[in-house]
């Protein structure tokens, strides 16, 4: 099939890739001349386990291909992706000016019957505008579909892949039959295709992001309190889990939630709801409590230092949002590093891939160094953001050598608490017993 992909951000790009990857014909499309001449040079403008693999394979089989032309992308595809930023507006909503400004060009430029595919998260009723829009101008037939992703960043292109279902809101027999045709490949092993109407569709994403951020604050809460009575995280998340009810995902208590999707969306349904005069009570406790979670471990990082902050150099590892990602859009190192700077701390920062981007938004304010180790180096302290893998097993000895004081703040509870006693570390975690204090 002949698709086209508006947008070459983490959705689009993975979209585009991966549908290239079963045999169709994908044409991208991004207004960025300098990233697509790099595209189109082989080069990943993005850092996503695997996708730089099948993205060359399909360049070179000339089934991927970048254009700055948005006429061409609509002239090549039968099926045209809208992957499109839908960023933050200041009342916390949806903006949608790049979904629907695209939406006015393609009802002028379509020359044939298409379907559009709302791959962007967007409200409900989002889909209904792009129809209206469209319409104004459109001389063919065409119908307006939403698909909307369910991408975990870092397992972006193994969740486009092996999906574990494929959510297609259409109210139109062929658009549906197409997009059917469309993933047939990706569902061989009987994971589901579920079709319904456009709203329950775009609703659908909203609904999902929100539980999850909702479960990972509520075991954020546990944890928290777990410190005030003495109980142990570790225990309590096991027994929950251990209930098929609720399982064992996303239970995992640390600093707080971040990247592209859950924040932004949480405050996009709870402001959708209020424009419908709905309150959504808990989704609004569930920012008051991640904002405030992020800088759990600020107070306990002062209160030992006497809460004296100023000219300490404290070690940072981990800066994206989570681990196999260089994204730091809303990551809670970013608040974390604020705080401590503000209180005259010096912050010497390792993360594998996201120093980049983290550089970009803190300039010459922070030291980065070359590896993790070379962060700890005659550092007061060692703050851990983000749970690398790498982060996993240190060199206990080497890192002991290498702090001032041999006391690690653990945003992520990587290490066994009783190990890091018998290490000799002062060991502050989030729902645990603190050690050596």
């Amino acid at each position: 099939m002949k698709i086209s992909v508006i947008g070459t951000g983490y959705v689009g790009l993975v979209t585009g890739t991966c549908l290239a990857e079963t045999g169709n014909e994908v044409i991208c499309v991004d207004i960025d001349k300098a990233k697509v001449e790099k595209m189109r040079n082989g080069e990943v403008p993005i850092y996503e386990p695997h996708l730089d693999v099948i993205f060359e394979r399909n360049i070179k089989a000339n089934r991927l291909r970048f254009t700055t032309s948005l006429e061409e992308g609509l002239d090549h595809g039968e099926i045209i992706f809208l992957a499109l930023p839908t960023p933050e507006d200041e009342d916390g909503s949806a903006d949608l000016s790049y979904v629907l400004n695209v939406s006015e060009e393609i009802g002028k430029k379509i020359k044939g019957y298409k379907v559009i595919v709302d791959k962007s998260t967007v409200p409900v009723g989002t889909a209904e505008k792009v129809q209206e829009i469209i319409a104004k101008n459109a001389t063919c037939e065409f119908d307006v579909v939403s698909n909307p992703e369910f991408l975990r960043e870092g397992f972006a292109v193994d969740d486009f892949l092996k999906p574990e279902r494929i959510i297609v809101g259409s109210s139109s027999e062929k658009a549906t039959d197409l997009m059917k045709k469309l993933y047939a490949p990706f569902v061989r092993s009987g994971n589901p295709i579920i079709v319904m109407d456009e709203k329950s569709a775009e609703l659908t994403k909203y609904a999902a992001n929100s539980f999850l951020a909702t479960k990972i604050t509520f075991m954020n809460e546990i944890a928290n309190y777990c410190e005030k009575v003495g109980a142990d995280v570790d225990l309590v998340r096991a027994g929950m889990g251990s209930d098929s009810r609720i399982g064992k995902r996303f239970l995992f208590p640390g600093i707080g939630y971040g990247g592209s999707c859950f924040p932004k969306d949480v405050k996009a349904l709870r402001k959708a709801g209020k424009d419908r005069d709905y309150d959504f009570k808990i989704l609004s406790s569930v920012i008051e409590i991640n904002s405030a979670q992020k800088t759990i471990l600020l107070p306990k990082i002062e209160e030992y230092f006497n809460n004296n902050l100023y000219g300490k150099t404290i070690a940072v590892w981990g800066l994206a949002f989570k681990p196999e990602t260089d994204d730091i859009r809303e990551a809670p190192s970013i608040d974390m590093m604020e705080g401590l700077l503000s209180k005259g701390a010096k912050l010497q920062v390792f993360d594998p891939e996201a120093i980049p981007n983290i550089q970009k938004r803190f300039g010459d304010k922070l030291i980065y160094a070359e590896s993790m180790y070379a962060a700890t180096e005659n550092a007061d302290a060692l703050l851990i953001c983000t749970e690398w893998s790498i982060f996993r097993t240190p060199d206990y000895e080497k890192l002991k050598k290498q702090l001032i004081n041999p006391v690690v703040f653990d945003g992520r509870n990587l290490y066994n608490v009783n190990d890091m006693e018998a290490e000799g570390f002062t060991y502050v975690s989030v729902g645990r017993k603190s050690v050596n204090l």
